[in-house]
């Protein structure tokens, strides 16, 4: 028997028909016998376009509100029979059972009632039982039927339709059968998700994907899953990498900490921060910033918290910088910076980042809330004699913040809503600190009156001895340590200023 199969019989049950009216006269055309129901039924009707109703096959009426109108075996028969099965062949001439070589279904939008903030009895309704049925159906026996699960594959059906004159390859049914199993799957997991209330239980399907470049290395393969262009308008630029979107990542985690604050720029090199400030203007942030690490800028990720405007595109146009993100851009700076033909210019969306983080491990998956504490005014402990200034509180959070999105273990100074120096995924903090203290004075800085922040407790006194005699005059780390009372009293005999959050923020 031929795999080439020509179409002579569609059932097509929809929610939404954009683009359904040329798939429908194209199967007229090639005279094919059209089944329907209610208002799919209606809007073929309204094409001028012959329609069979779905109960003159199965001599049965729609019923409980359109909750049950193909279910039946009169419709589930013509689209499962094995053409190629002698039983299921004279089964079908004795039940009288018409043949069904194509259906065409679009599900409820389950998801999209859910996001609308719909309530629970008008989701419910949304759960599509008859069109999932028929998606399944249709899949199995892709041998000898066609199936088409969404309107994104309109298109597909229709040049296939178009250009072979209604015949379709069993490859080609094969991959529509693949993608059906694909929405079936998804649309089945979002309603398990939205049920679900068992943390130990994990299910997700992302419906979206790209090919990248390569992964982490060129001799890798890399994907990415999700709706990037959600959160991003591109506006210039290559692809991203697979490197690009881990940086962007970060930077967008980091970028939301100052969010409602003055203007303020980041700059990230292999997802750490080696340069952020805040300042009265976007110009003067970016250049505060770029001076933190001139060295480790070169090829890195900007972001800022706001408009980006010409005079900052000027400063940024003499850096070499893979991406530059902001919420928003001059016209004349986009020119600017598109000078560069490489360069990525993002426009990054309000979007809220989804509550957990999935990485895998060893042969499964790793599944966390996000980190959404931000250590605030009201959380600092002052554990010394001396109290920090208002000066070295609003320091202090400003370092916090950094430290937070940056890999453990990791020290960051700050002065004056400037990133100093940090020391960034270091094995041991006192390691973390010298390299912060080095990177500080290679470029410049001068330590004294500065701030430090640590994502962890000190066990050890060792490492306010080693800020103190670097300049450092106030300290922020969660505390916690069975030795906590040394390192405070060595701030006590140094009149170095300390305060506890009570929160770690490691993060590796």
């Amino acid at each position: 028997m031929s795999t080439t199969k020509t179409i002579q019989s569609a059932l097509i049950s929809v929610f939404s028909k954009d683009g359904l009216e040329p798939i429908v006269r194209k199967l007229h055309e090639q005279n094919v016998t059209i089944y329907s129901t209610g208002g799919t039924e209606e809007f073929i009707n309204n094409l001028g376009i012959a329609v069979v109703p779905v109960e003159e096959v199965t001599a049965f009426p729609e019923i409980l509100g359109g909750r049950v109108k193909t279910l039946h075996p009169k419709i589930f028969g013509g689209i499962l029979n094995r053409q190629d099965n002698e039983m299921d062949v004279a089964q079908m001439k004795d039940f009288e059972i018409p043949q069904i070589d194509l259906v065409i279904v679009d599900l409820y939008p389950f998801e999209k009632t859910v996001a609308s903030g719909a309530g629970e009895q008008d989701i419910i309704e949304k759960i599509d039982i008859g069109g999932i049925s028929l998606i399944r159906a249709a899949a199995k026996n892709f041998k000898d039927t066609v199936i088409v699960a969404s309107v994104n594959e309109y298109a597909l059906l229709l040049d296939y339709i178009s250009t072979q004159n209604g015949a379709t390859t069993l490859e080609q049914r094969k991959l529509l059968a693949s993608k059906a199993f694909h929405v079936s799957s998804h649309y089945d997991t979002a309603i398990f998700n939205y049920f679900n209330e068992d943390d130990t239980v994990f299910k997700t399907s992302i419906s979206e994907g790209q090919i990248l470049r390569y992964g982490e290395n060129p001799h890798q393969k890399g994907f990415f899953f999700g709706e990037f262009d959600k959160m991003f308008s591109k506006l210039h630029g290559k692809e991203l990498s697979y490197n690009n979107l881990l940086d962007v990542d970060a930077a967008v985690n980091l970028i939301l900490e100052f969010k409602n604050n003055k203007p303020t720029f980041a700059i990230l090199k292999h997802n750490n921060a080696c340069g952020l400030a805040t300042r009265n203007n976007m110009k003067d942030a970016y250049l505060a910033a770029l001076a933190g690490d001139p060295t480790s800028a070169f090829g890195g990720v900007l972001i800022a918290n706001g408009n980006i405007d010409l005079a900052t595109a000027n400063e940024i146009n003499s850096l070499f910088c893979e991406v530059v993100i902001a919420p928003s851009f001059e016209e004349e700076a986009i020119a600017v910076l598109s000078e560069k033909k490489n360069r990525i210019i993002l426009v990054q969306h309000d979007v809220e980042l989804p509550n957990s983080q999935v990485r895998t491990c060893l042969n499964g998956l790793l599944v966390q809330d996000r980190n959404n504490v931000t250590d605030s005014k009201s959380d600092l402990k002052v554990v010394t004699n001396t109290a920090p200034t208002e000066q070295e509180i609003e320091d202090l959070l400003f370092a916090s913040k950094i430290c937070k999105n940056t890999k453990s273990n990791t020290i960051v100074f700050a002065k004056n809503s400037t990133l100093v120096a940090s020391g960034t995924g270091q094995t041991s903090r006192v390691d973390a600190l010298k390299q912060a203290v080095e990177k500080a004075h290679a470029f410049g800085f001068y330590l004294h009156g500065a701030v430090m922040a640590s994502d962890a407790f000190f066990p050890f006194p060792d490492c306010v001895e080693l800020a103190h005699n670097a300049g450092i005059t106030a300290v922020i780390q969660p505390g916690g340590s069975i030795k906590d009372e040394l390192s405070i009293n060595f701030c006590n005999e140094n009149n170095v200023a300390m305060v506890f959050t009570g929160t770690r923020h490691f993060k590796h």
